[in-house]
């Protein structure tokens, strides 16, 4: 906020009922600069205030109906003219001077007045309106820029509230993509094709049953840190976070050009993430490692769950078998179905297995193990990830 320079001239109404002091004063500010307009009674003075913005009132004392003293207590008694300098003006000597006060005059003239002491008079009660309109300005600016920072908190609050209810169950960046755009739809059940990607510590069911409390805990929070850290270099979405396992998809709700290929690659730079890990645990004596599975196909995804606790997850056969794959998986293995090869053979190395049959599938499912990437272009582009 900046304070304006004072102006040395200004817009000034001449109210008097004798029209040669009308021209008198007229002619005096006019030569000085100022844009004067005259009236010749307190009523027409009245009606022009309503309609016109002045910067100074000079004010004759004794007119006809309305004298100069009612005149300067309307003005006073309005919000929009209070703060108005009015300059009266009166040929009756200074007895007048209180009463003219009194009724809220700013500065009191005698006839015949001093031209240079009108002057100064005028210019002095200008450069206080324009200080007055300038602090009155700042207040209005100031009173805006707090409404506009409260509306401004308020939605920041209100975005930092849908955020953390979205983060409960999508990934970050996606959750903030959400708030941004303000698209909310996708929460509605709907059908898409996705690949599904599990996780699984193998042991971690004898390990936490045989190792102190503290200890597993201590495993478990490098694990969950690695599979984060890999997760969201990836920009997957989580689907389910348990104690010893984890699933995560692609594809939904940011669209993804290849959600297979998406899938292996990140399955295989955890796999990578974890060998000094299981490296470790083997050292203390913890026989753990993580299994994977992949599998992809359509599924119906959408909120469940129940007020206060909503999860945003897919369903659907795909999602079964990824899960299958992952229990069948041993560790430091990745087993992906056969329609993740079709979309990625020309990126993966896989060693077939055989057929298993899978609980709850009726037939038995071709096992294939990724073994990792092609040496190419692809697998050098991971590299530098």
């Amino acid at each position: 906020m900046t304070i304006a320079a004072a102006p040395r001239t200004g817009s000034v109404l001449v109210v008097d009922d004798d029209p040669v002091n009308r021209r008198l004063l007229s002619h005096v500010l006019e030569q000085d600069g100022h844009r004067v307009t005259t009236a010749e009674d307190g009523g027409q003075a009245l009606d022009l205030l309503l309609s016109v913005p002045f910067d100074l009132v000079l004010l004759d004392i004794r007119m006809p109906g309305m004298d100069g003293h009612q005149v300067c207590r309307r003005i006073r008694a309005d919000a929009a003219t209070q703060a108005l300098p009015v300059v009266m003006i009166t040929a009756e000597g200074l007895e007048e001077k209180l009463t003219a006060i009194e009724a809220g005059a700013d500065d009191f003239i005698l006839k015949p007045f001093d031209r240079a002491e009108l002057l100064a008079r005028v210019r002095s009660l200008l450069r206080i309106k324009c200080y007055h309109d300038t602090i009155r300005a700042q207040a209005l600016e100031l009173e805006e820029l707090n409404h506009g920072l409260e509306r401004r908190v308020a939605e920041q609050v209100e975005e930092l509230g849908r955020v953390g209810r979205l983060r409960r169950f999508l990934a970050p960046q996606v959750a903030e993509l959400v708030c941004t755009s303000g698209d909310e739809s996708f929460l509605r059940p709907h059908r898409t094709n996705i690949a599904v990607w599990f996780a699984d510590m193998r042991g971690f069911t004898t390990f936490s049953g045989a190792t102190e409390p503290e200890e597993v805990i201590r495993v478990l929070e490098e694990f969950h840190t690695t599979v984060g850290s890999v997760l969201s270099r990836f920009e997957a979405t989580v689907g389910y976070l348990g104690g010893d396992s984890v699933m995560a998809y692609f594809n939904d709700p940011i669209a993804v050009l290849s959600p297979e290929q998406k899938a292996v690659e990140m399955a295989v730079a955890l796999r990578d993430a974890m060998r000094g890990s299981a490296s470790r645990w083997r050292r203390l004596g913890h026989d753990l490692d993580v299994g994977m599975g992949i599998a992809c196909g359509h599924a119906t995804l959408g909120m469940v769950g129940f007020e206060g606790r909503f999860e945003y997850t897919p369903i659907g056969p795909v999602v079964n078998l990824a899960a299958r794959l992952c229990a069948h998986a041993a560790g430091g293995q990745i087993l992906i179905s056969k329609r993740v090869l079709a979309a990625t053979e020309e990126v993966v190395e896989v060693e077939a297995l055989g057929e298993v049959q899978l609980k709850g599938f009726p037939r038995p499912e071709p096992i294939l193990s990724l073994v990792g990437l092609r040496q190419g272009p692809v697998a050098d582009a991971l590299a530098t990830r």
